[in-house]
């Protein structure tokens, strides 16, 4: 019998890379999107279909939040991923066999911004403001359906590293050009994750039946703006590069139509559950990330 996992939300980097390491499997990858020629958000016959009978679904839908906060988009990030997580909701309960793990996105930016302590599950303070609201949303739309044969997990994942895409671009773009100094007071807190061990947390998940709720999903070893610019120089062989104040950034991210909070908010985020759970991170300190990330092709 055919293995069967379906990604909603999967054309994405994040998408690309899990489907790759299903396909790998022999699993049959299942894509809803909003992009041809995939199953369509608004086919709820067709999403009841495909998650039928398979064994896991992961929700990656939403859209960027590398954009200005303006109304519009503001309530595009909203509902793009509320909405999604209520049809998923809904079609589980609809399915006759239903997939038996279901895992959300969600956010490490739930919390607040954190210079003195990092964030857990357990004794983290959620933050204010947009990105919140957002966040807090999307896990209550996630933990409102009471399904009783489908086990669910919401990962508050962090910025998400690795070959050909995410967050590489730029930042490599910033040390070729000279630009690769701190951004900001450089201490603002720097959680991330290789997108392979966030790979590794989703199977991890899924062969543990008793995991379920919310989960941290970032590198046990976050570390400051500063100490990430300079090891991103290190791995790339550049000596220098110019800093970024505060009021620069407020000034290029009008520019470019994005939000600097996405640069200068700290977040401290650390994945208690999971290291109590046994979870072995293969990528956990971020210049092993970076030089494999880096030398690889994607």
């Amino acid at each position: 019998m055919t293995r069967k996992v379906v990604l909603a939300g999967g054309t994405g980097f994040i998408g690309q890379y899990l489907e790759k390491k299903f396909t790998a499997m022999d699993i049959d990858v299942q894509i809803i999107s909003r992009q041809s020629p995939h199953i369509a958000w608004d086919d709820y016959q067709g999403i009841v279909q495909a998650l039928d009978g398979a064994e896991m679904v992961i929700n990656l839908a939403g859209k960027s939040v590398n954009c200005r906060y303006n109304e519009q988009n503001k309530r595009e990030i909203m509902n793009s991923r509320v909405e999604t997580t209520q049809i998923l909701g809904n079609a589980i309960l609809d399915c006759e066999h239903p997939p038996a793990v279901w895992i959300n996105s969600s956010t490490a930016t739930i919390y607040r911004h954190a210079e003195d302590r990092p964030m857990t599950e357990t004794k983290g303070e959620i933050g204010t403001g947009f990105s919140v609201d957002v966040a807090k949303a999307w896990e209550e739309a996630f933990f409102a359906f009471n399904l009783p044969h489908t086990r669910q997990a919401a990962l508050r994942i962090a910025i998400v590293l690795g070959p050909g895409g995410g967050v590489m671009t730029p930042f490599q773009n910033l040390v070729r050009f000279g630009l690769g100094g701190h951004q900001g007071s450089g201490k603002q807190m720097f959680s991330w994750i290789h997108v392979e061990d966030l790979f590794q947390i989703i199977l991890f998940i899924q062969e543990w039946e008793s995991l379920e709720g919310v989960f941290n999903c970032t590198s046990p070893n976050p570390v400051t703006n500063r100490e990430l610019m300079a090891t991103m120089r290190k791995v790339m062989h550049r000596k220098g590069g110019l800093p970024a104040s505060t009021w620069m950034l407020n000034l290029g991210a009008r520019i470019i139509r994005t939000e600097p909070e996405l640069v200068l908010k700290s977040r401290w985020v650390v994945p208690n559950r999971l290291i109590k759970e046994g979870f072995m991170f293969k990528y956990g300190r971020l210049e092993k990330a970076l030089q494999h990330i880096l030398h690889t092709k994607s």
